[in-house]
């Protein structure tokens, strides 16, 4: 259920909103903070948001309304504790409800007061493709003010230009979110009603009236997309004019006073499991300006100041790896710095075995880092870090540091969890179920899925819309938490697995997969190597496709929301049986009723993406060769066959390289080296992009065009350099944006191990381990958790997978990881349901991170 999927629908109508600074470099990155900030009021940063010491207040900054990250927004002694101020059509909206489109933003430098304008969109008018499934037929325009109050509070108002229609009075309020993690056992208060914020759900519930949105979860099997008896909310915990939140904590209080009306304290967890809190006032008939007006006071402590976060890597260095801690700083602070403190930890307590200076870096975001290269302490043990009177957890150093329990949960339980179309079990435990056995259907024709999924005018195979494609309810992995699979997720895990296999040469057995029965059992050998037999799960569902379709399927995915958004056990996804007519599904993205519960295969014409799993398949077809070598033909045959039908319709020429390079390996067919030459104006013009493809076939290449290549990553690799020292204080460049960037990261030190190996007298190899130590714990917030689940001291425990709701986690699961709320806030927080901060993915999450964490270990540990 991946977020950015969704950029045609709710989060797109905001884009059109300012968003200011997109990235923060050292000499941007410290808000200004004026002397009526320093005296208890708020005041204008440099940013464009309003800040004092302990607060910040960001207005419309963030783009991102279906991630609780947008609108009026509170930071609250450096937390954010309350987002997506604005107005809703829905007392409890969910992901693809109806939001508000962004207009002009304007910020009066003399007042501090900061206007943004928005509307709904008329589907029928708006001429936008907002889809009429998801946006009512209402036009509403208006304006929502924010400005300093004395004393150190805010006063947020909405102007309508018009008066709420008739039929929408009661139903148009402004929504004020506030975060519940922080909030579980806090209490509220509303004049002498009180109450505890309740860790789940609870009744009452009660059904709305009057006009409704359309939801499709609520659609009829017979028509309209809606819900006769009003959407299904819980009755508000208390209302009243005032509410107190959190009174009894001098960190989290706040308080919220509306001058125009009641205000309602609810629970959106009731209607959508990723709701939070919202205090809520609706509109009254016929107001226009000053329609809802409030009084925000959140409490500040004095003398506050962000407390020092010493971020390292959780599961600790290699003896000889450099090891660099950074240190995340409040911006306002002196000067005059402690100094860090190594321990060793040892039978007596602890010994100081390192005590200096710390290196200044600068300024990135709303931080100020400094840094502490201990990298002359190579004796093995177990240590922890000391700055500022705050410590890390203990780390390990030892050359054999990533040689158990880091990459092999990823191989040992991600993967095989993951595992579509089969029983998978663990000891006791039951994954999930035996899963879509009736996969899958023809998708119907002309439909914008609400996944991203397009399916044109033609199915472009010889199945009709409906009908059963055979050989696709086997193999393959489920994407995220949402299911489906998509062929580059599919195709992207098995090329990994193939380059772990060939260039580090794992071999490893821990999982007993039986294809033929389609079981899978944990922690349970079979003698058979575990990551030959992910690769021949992933290419039983690309090849399945293939041999059905004649061509690569799109993805397979449920075709109704409210099958989408199922949580749980995959086996009640779909009921395994083709074609058994199941009442009450719902409705396409078209809003044509659905009948079955088979799931949809999707084709299209997309030539770069073919050339992309050509790639894939011909480094699998190698790898496969002595275990499997029918396969092997088959996937070889295959490539060959793709990427002939493909090239000279590609405009990708990362992927045109790609293929070309994976299959000259393959085969050593000269042509494909040919080819290769041709491209090297190209390759060698943006070398970071492709270079990087061709280091295991650097000595077959042309001589004219391997001069010319090598030229050219010696050059990239000293930007590369270059940047690391400058970008962030992480050693690699990192451009921090609303989705996490671990999974980039990943990636792009993955594509640096191979300019290590093709280049290694260009390339530091920094470039790649800090990309393993980011994902492991040294990256930015206060939050300090590697983000690979069950790996390392404190990692990431909450994760959007199909377990999110279970508020668990996927052992070797990695996940997004820290964003950035814009202008200069990077969050983690320990939240199920942000699948821009927790979610796991295939094709480029976890794989990448255990090809990382794999090449250390043979680096430094040596092959096992």
């Amino acid at each position: 259920m991946r977020g950015y999927r969704f950029v045609t629908m709710a989060a797109a109508v905001a884009l059109a909103v300012p968003v200011g600074a997109q990235q923060a470099r050292r000499e941007t990155a410290t808000p200004t903070r004026t002397a009526a900030a320093e005296d208890g009021q708020l005041s204008l940063s440099e940013r464009g948001y309003l800040t004092r010491p302990g607060l910040d207040v960001i207005v419309f900054d963030d783009i991102y309304p279906d991630g609780h990250q947008t609108g009026v927004t509170v930071i609250q002694h450096g937390l954010r504790v309350a987002a997506n101020g604005d107005i809703r059509l829905e007392a409890e909206p969910g992901q693809w409800s109806p939001m508000p489109k962004g207009g002009e933003r304007k910020i009066d430098p003399a007042t501090g007061t900061i206007t943004q304008t928005l509307s709904f969109p008329d589907p029928d008018k708006d001429g936008k493709g907002f889809n009429p499934i998801f946006y009512p037929d209402l036009e509403l325009s208006y304006k929502v003010r924010v400005a300093p109050e004395p004393g150190g509070g805010f006063r947020v108002s909405v102007d309508m230009d018009q008066p709420v229609p008739a039929e929408w009075v009661g139903r148009v309020g402004f929504n004020f979110e506030l975060f519940p993690e922080h909030l579980f056992g806090r209490s509220w208060v509303m004049g002498d009603q009180g109450g505890t914020f309740p860790r789940q759900p609870n009744g009452p519930v009660a059904a709305s009236t009057g006009p409704q949105v359309p939801v499709p979860r609520n659609a009829q099997p017979n028509g309209p997309v809606q819900n006769p008896n009003g959407q299904i909310l819980g009755v508000p915990l208390g209302t009243g004019r005032s509410l107190v939140v959190a009174p009894e904590s001098d960190r989290q209080r706040m308080t919220i006073t509306s001058e125009t009306g009641t205000i309602a304290l609810i629970d959106g967890r009731s209607a959508h499991n990723n709701g939070w809190y919202i205090a809520r006032e609706t509109v009254k008939a016929g107001a226009t300006t000053n329609a809802v007006s409030w009084v925000v006071r959140p409490n500040t402590i004095a003398g506050w100041s962000y407390a020092p976060v010493v971020q390292v890597s959780q599961v600790g260095y290699a003896a000889a790896q450099p090891k660099r801690a950074v240190i995340e700083l409040d911006a306002r602070g002196v000067a005059t710095e402690a100094q860090a403190t190594l321990y060793r930890l040892t039978a007596a307590g602890r010994e100081a075995v390192k005590t200096g200076p710390t290196a200044n870096w600068g300024n990135f975001l709303r931080y100020r880092y400094r840094t502490f290269d201990f990298s002359d302490v190579t004796t093995p043990g177990m240590y922890v870090l000391a700055y500022g009177g705050t410590e890390t957890n203990a780390f390990r150093i030892g050359d054999d540091v990533y040689s158990r329990g880091v990459w092999q949960p990823t191989l040992e339980t991600f993967l095989p969890v993951q595992m579509c179309h089969m029983l998978v079990r663990e000891k006791y435990r039951v994954w999930h179920g035996l899963d879509h056995q009736d996969d899958a259907l023809m998708a119907r024709t002309d439909l914008n899925h609400f996944d991203g999924y397009v399916q044109g005018p033609q199915p472009m195979t010889r199945f009709a819309p409906g009908e059963i494609v055979p050989g696709l309810n086997a193999g393959g992995w489920h994407d995220a938490g949402d299911y489906d699979l998509r062929v580059e997720s599919q195709i992207g895990t098995v090329w990994v697995l193939a380059k772990m296999v060939e260039e580090l040469g794992l071999d490893y057995d821990a999982t007993r997969v039986d294809a033929a029965a389609k079981s899978v059992e944990i922690r349970d050998p079979d003698g058979k190597n575990d990551a030959i037999q992910q690769i021949e799960h992933g290419l039983a569902s690309v090849l399945g496709g293939y041999r059905a379709l004649g061509r690569l399927y799109r993805g397979v995915i449920t075709p109704d929301l409210r099958s989408y958004a199922m949580l749980g056990d995959a086996a009640n996804h779909s009921d395994n049986v083709f074609r058994k007519p199941v009442a009450g599904l719902g409705v396409d993205a078209n809003g044509k009723p659905v009948d079955f519960d088979d799931r949809w295969v999707f084709t299209e014409d997309n030539p770069d993406r073919e050339l992309y799993t050509a790639a894939g398949l011909a480094a699998a077809a190698r790898v496969l060769k002595r275990n499997n070598p029918a396969l092997s033909a088959e996937a070889l045959a295959a490539a060959r066959a793709i990427a002939a039908n493909a090239m000279a319709r590609a405009k990708s020429v990362p992927n045109k390289v790609f293929a070309l390079a994976e299959l000259a390996q393959a085969t050593g067919d000269r042509a494909y080296f040919t080819a290769l030459g041709d491209m090297t104006d190209v390759i060698v013009a943006k070398p970071g992009e492709t270079a990087w493809m061709l280091a295991s076939i650097r000595g077959d290449l042309p001589a004219a065009m391997r001069s010319r290549v090598d030229a050219a990553v010696v050059g990239y690799q000293r930007t590369v350099q270059a940047s690391a020292k400058t970008d962030s204080p992480y050693g690699i460049p990192y451009v921090p944006k609303i989705w996490g960037a671990g999974w980039d990261i990943q990636e792009r030190g993955v594509q640096q191990w191979f300019f290590e190996k093709g280049w290694p007298d260009a390339t530091d190899e920094a470039s790649w381990l800090n990309a393993l130590n980011f994902v492991l714990g040294a990256h930015p917030g206060e939050n300090r958790a590697s983000f690979v689940s069950g790996v390392g001291a404190e990692s990431a425990l909450v994760a959007y997978g199909v377990n999110r709701a279970d508020w668990s986690y996927i052992p070797g699961g990695v996940i997004s990881g820290t964003n950035l709320v814009r202008p200069d806030l990077p969050e983690l927080k320990t939240w199920p349901y942000f699948w821009q901060q927790g979610e796991y993915v295939m094709g480029g999450g976890a794989t990448n991170f255990m090809f990382l964490a794999l090449a250390a270990d043979r680096k430094y540990a040596g092959a096992k």
